[in-house]
């Protein structure tokens, strides 16, 4: 999980850092900001550990050539979709590695029949992949938003919000723990939500 502070700064920024290969705090936010999100998708695509950390090396290792010569335009797309194509080859680099079978795992994937797990893998080549790549990166920014919020919460209220929304704990057990009423559980879960909103869209647009 990257560190708060590692999003605080603008991403174009940080982009223009990594021009320089011996600006090894720059190439270390960066691995923190999207290391996790590369060996995750890599992982759920159908990977093992060591072939989905090989993606990660594989795919920092493409970013550092291309930067010298990289010239972030939004207009282009998003930073974000050009390293997602950058992943996707380098995915589809440890399936080619594998043999004809790894092609034959997807030929498969599509079968209504069976449950092995090889019919559950993702093709790199399909959309899903992208799917995969929103929901991952969704997900880290929400872990970023909560690390940021509980820098400056109110220790017991985001305890209230946790047991209640990510323990699941009933509310009544909660308000018992706690020594309030259900409806001020109630009541903090809507306003950490509200905020986990808030700095969820502000960390989006921080990012490119």
């Amino acid at each position: 999980m990257p560190h708060a502070d590692a999003w605080k700064s603008t991403r174009a920024t940080l982009l223009l850092h990594l021009k320089d290969w011996q600006n090894h705090a720059s190439w270390e936010e960066f691995f923190d900001l999207y290391g996790k999100l590369i060996f995750s998708v890599a992982s759920k695509a159908g990977l093992t550990y060591p072939e989905a950390e090989e993606v990660v090396q594989e795919t920092m290792l493409s970013v550092a050539k291309h930067m010298p010569g990289f010239k972030y335009d939004p207009k282009l797309g998003s930073f974000k979709a050009w390293l997602l194509n950058l992943t996707r080859w380098r995915i589809n680099d440890q399936f080619r590695k594998r043999g004809p079978l790894a092609e034959d795992c997807f030929k498969t994937a599509g079968s209504t029949t069976g449950t092995r797990a090889v019919e559950r893998l993702i093709d790199p080549a399909s959309q899903d992949l992208d799917a995969v790549w929103v929901a991952e990166w969704e997900k880290q920014l929400f872990d970023a938003a909560i690390t940021r919020l509980k820098s400056r919460l109110d220790p017991e209220k985001y305890q209230i919000f946790d047991l209640y929304v990510n323990q699941e704990w009933p509310p009544e057990k909660v308000a018992k723990t706690f020594g309030i009423s259900v409806d001020q559980v109630y009541l903090t879960k809507h306003r950490m939500t509200e905020m986990i909103k808030t700095e969820v869209a502000r960390l989006e647009k921080e990012m490119v």
